[in-house]
C-alpha cells in the first residue's frame, strides 16, 4: 500500500505542480504581456480530473478517506468486523462499476474532442476508470488482506 501511496501521490503532486505553473504563466501572459493563453481553462480542467480521481487512490491506500464511524465504534467484535466487511465490499463494488461505467463512457466519446486542443473526451473519461477501479482494488486488497485494515500505517505528516 506504501509504494501505491507513493506514486500516487507523487502523480498528483506533479499535476498540481503544473497546474500551477500554467496558471502563473497565464496569469504573466494575460496582464502583462496583453496575450492570453486559450488553452489553459482546458487544461487546468483536465488536471484537476485526474488530480481528484488519483488522489482517492493515494488516500484510500492510506487510509484517509472522510468517514464517519459511529456505528462502527459502537459495535465490538465479529458484529464489527461483519459491518466493516460489508461496507468495504459494497463499496469495491459501487466502485468497480463506476469504472466500468467510465470505461463505456471513455468508449463511447472517443471521437469527442476539446474544443481548444482537439484532445479526445477518453482521456478525461480514462481518470475516472482508473480512480474508481484503483480505489476499488485498494479496497479488494483490504479485503483479501485484513490485516492490512486493522493496521494502516502511521500518517507521515505526525511522526512519533
Amino acid at each position: 500500500m506504501s509504494l501505491i501511496f507513493r506514486a500516487a501521490s507523487a502523480f498528483g503532486a506533479v499535476c498540481v505542480a503544473l497546474l500551477v505553473l500554467m496558471t502563473v504563466a497565464a496569469v504573466i501572459a494575460r496582464y502583462l504581456m496583453g496575450t492570453p493563453f486559450a488553452w489553459t481553462e482546458e487544461v487546468s480542467g483536465i488536471l484537476m480530473i485526474w488530480i481528484v480521481m488519483i488522489g482517492a487512490i493515494a488516500c484510500e491506500a492510506n487510509r484517509q478517506h472522510l468517514t464517519i464511524d459511529l456505528l462502527e465504534n459502537a459495535l465490538k467484535g465479529l458484529p464489527r468486523r461483519l459491518m466493516v466487511f460489508a461496507v468495504n465490499l459494497a463499496s469495491a463494488g459501487l466502485l468497480a462499476f463506476m469504472a466500468w461505467q467510465g470505461w463505456a463512457l471513455a468508449k463511447a466519446t472517443a471521437f469527442k474532442k476539446t474544443q481548444i486542443l482537439g484532445i479526445s473526451w477518453f482521456w478525461l473519461d480514462l481518470a475516472i476508470v482508473i480512480g474508481a477501479g484503483g480505489t476499488a482494488l485498494v479496497m479488494a486488497w483490504r479485503l483479501y488482506r485484513p490485516d492490512a485494515a486493522a493496521n494502516p500505517p502511521a500518517d507521515p505528516e505526525h511522526k512519533a
